[in-house]
């Protein structure tokens, strides 16, 4: 199947200190599918990583968008696509530097897109390992908890969401929905992305057939510890509480207010009871993200729809 018929596919990455991965994942996806518009957006960590990135986009004929600052992934992501459109893009490859898809599998995406262009797909990632990372994933509204699409059980009320680390989307779609909010920086900010195609009379759809990897966490791990980074942590738990003052109803906005610290203690023992006992660093992204996500959630009440039900299945 040729992606370049019917106007070209573009793969936009955002790349924040890892261009080693995108010599082998991206590099990959570029030799395999002839044709492809190839985007990096380097977020600044170093000179040095920042020059490495520029030497292998100027080696493979890559569009690189240099930033001189830590754009985030959302408005790296932003800022990428408008260069993807402005080099004439209909379809467009999200994907993240610790991840990798083959020809097949992109061409099954794209002709979704192609098939239905206001539906957003994604693949079925897995680890390197061929374990399941991600099939579809499920958001509660009354907890804000998440879950395996998979897993869901009874009627509960849930938003479906699709993983950032590979998306395939129309421009016509991504230009309905205005791309990514730039208020969120890192995390949560593909559920929000999610929620608004929705919103905007599209679908959201896990291609069975369509198979990417994902290397979880690639550049957020330290290498040293099992401790995930305090921009994990903080992020995860203030975007929650961000993303509820901007789309839930009253009701929801109180019960997820509520849930702060205990779902700030779930993002936490996500990189394990160790951690906590050896540094102070975790607690205290917890603590921060938890009283800046409850700012965000007062902050944002005024401005929030109050709305009735949601998305998903009502109780």
């Amino acid at each position: 199947m040729n992606v370049t018929a019917e106007g070209p596919t573009a793969v936009v990455v955002v790349n924040y200190g890892a261009s080693a991965l995108l010599e082998t994942n991206l590099v990959q996806v570029d030799d395999e599918v002839a044709g492809l518009v190839v985007v990096v957006v380097d977020n600044f960590t170093s000179t040095a990583e920042q020059d490495a990135v520029r030497a292998l986009c100027d080696r493979r004929r890559w569009h690189l968008v240099a930033s001189p600052t830590n754009l985030g992934f959302g408005s790296g992501m932003n800022a990428g696509v408008e260069v993807a459109i402005g080099a004439g893009a209909e379809q467009l490859l999200l994907l993240n530097p610790d991840a990798r898809i083959d020809a097949a599998s992109l061409g099954l995406l794209v002709d979704a897109v192609r098939a239905e262009p206001l539906t957003m797909v994604g693949p079925v990632l897995r680890t390197a390992s061929g374990a399941l990372w991600s099939d579809g994933h499920d958001l509660y509204l009354d907890r804000g908890r998440m879950r395996a699409t998979r897993k869901r059980e009874g009627s509960p009320r849930v938003a479906e969401w699709l993983t950032g680390a590979c998306l395939v989307l129309s421009t016509t779609l991504w230009q309905r929905v205005g791309g990514f909010d730039d208020r969120y920086f890192l995390y949560w900010e593909d559920v929000d992305l999610s929620w608004r195609v929705l919103e905007a009379g599209g679908r959201l759809r896990v291609v069975r057939d369509a198979v990417a990897v994902h290397d979880e966490g690639g550049t957020q791990v330290r290498s040293s510890e099992r401790a995930l980074s305090t921009t994990y942590y903080y992020f995860n738990i203030r975007n929650r509480l961000v993303f509820a003052a901007h789309h839930l109803p009253t009701r929801d906005r109180l019960r997820w207010a509520l849930t702060a610290p205990s779902e700030a203690w779930a993002v936490l023992l996500r990189g394990g009871r160790r951690q906590l006992v050896h540094s102070p660093d975790p607690w205290r992204a917890a603590v921060t993200g938890t009283f800046a996500g409850l700012r965000a959630l007062v902050g944002g009440r005024a401005a929030a729809r109050d709305r009735r039900g949601g998305h998903g299945q009502q109780p």
